[in-house]
């Protein structure tokens, strides 16, 4: 008898471009598993896909090796950020205080 099957979506945007995948998966393959078999890596080579940051509908995914995957459930795959969001925040606070102090 063959294996049960579910349907998923794998994506991945770099500044370039972006891919969105559908395919199937035996039941019970964990979301790891289904990243490397999307082959995303071959056609983004700088992706290491053994330990990118991955998500299920912007909900980021700790554990990707023990998360089961369910029908329908979209894999995102988080590329590193450029810089740190709080640091920017942070940055531009100091120079709007700074603007301020010098223009009052």
């Amino acid at each position: 008898m063959a294996e049960p099957m579910i349907a998923i979506e794998v994506v991945y945007a770099s500044v370039e471009r972006q891919r969105l995948l559908a395919m199937t998966v035996p039941e019970g393959t964990n979301v790891r598993s289904a990243v490397l078999a999307s082959g995303l890596g071959e056609v983004f080579p700088e992706l290491d896909l053994t330990s990118c940051p991955v998500g299920i509908f912007g909900k980021q995914v700790s554990d990707s090796e023990n998360r089961v995957l369910q029908a329908g459930d979209r894999i995102e795959i988080y590329r590193p950020l450029l810089a740190d969001p709080k640091e920017i925040r942070r940055q531009r606070a100091a120079r709007a205080a700074e603007a301020k102090r010098l223009n009052p």
